[in-house]
């Protein structure tokens, strides 16, 4: 067990360094006289931290509550009586700031997960009404176009390729191809 550590002897009686031994003691007056020296920087650190008076007031209080606790693990040769206070107070504040952000990230994460991306029935009605919308547009088409757009569209050929497999001209399939594209674009509905 580490031995406990007491306030240096040039602390004065109403130094934060004296007032926390006696804190660590239980001196409630002690507290008090600690509580009116160390509060206002305490509350105006965790404020520049959390932007939120409310919360960097609650905040506060539990650092003040963590010093009345803790009192007795303030060692003075590793710094000042002030600076471990505020110490205490920038990672209380800090962890405030990691709760809120790791709960609204929670939020976010359960949201996503209860809001499907898109409606799958939906989708699967709207595409197949497009499939059959198309398929009846195909079917207005000449026998010639309806071949070369097939091909062309659906088979993945090039129109060099449509041309040989249907042993016409390269002039010919392009014109097939532009005049079956505008019908099947006025079927459908699609603006230019």
């Amino acid at each position: 067990m580490r031995p406990r550590h007491r306030a240096r002897p040039a602390d004065p009686p109403d130094e934060p360094g004296a007032l926390l031994d006696q804190v660590a003691r239980g001196d409630e007056a002690a507290f008090a006289r600690i509580y009116d020296l160390v509060s206002a920087p305490v509350y105006g650190l965790v404020l520049r931290v959390l932007r939120d008076p409310a919360q960097s007031e609650e905040v506060a209080q539990e650092v003040l509550v963590e010093l009345w606790r803790t009192a007795s693990r303030f060692d003075p040769e590793r710094g000042s009586a002030m600076s471990w206070v505020l110490t205490l107070a920038h990672r209380r504040a800090v962890d405030r700031v990691r709760s809120a952000q790791a709960a609204a990230d929670r939020e976010e994460r359960a949201h996503r997960a209860s809001v499907p991306a898109f409606d799958e029935v939906a989708e699967e009605v709207e595409t197949r009404m497009e499939r059959e919308r198309v398929r009846r547009c195909l079917g207005g088409l000449t026998e010639l176009q309806r071949e070369s757009v097939t091909l062309a569209y659906y088979g993945g050929y090039t129109y060099r390729e449509v041309s040989e497999l249907l042993k016409v001209s390269l002039g010919t399939v392009k014109t097939r191809m532009r005049d079956g594209l505008i019908r099947m674009r006025d079927c459908l509905g699609v603006d230019r």
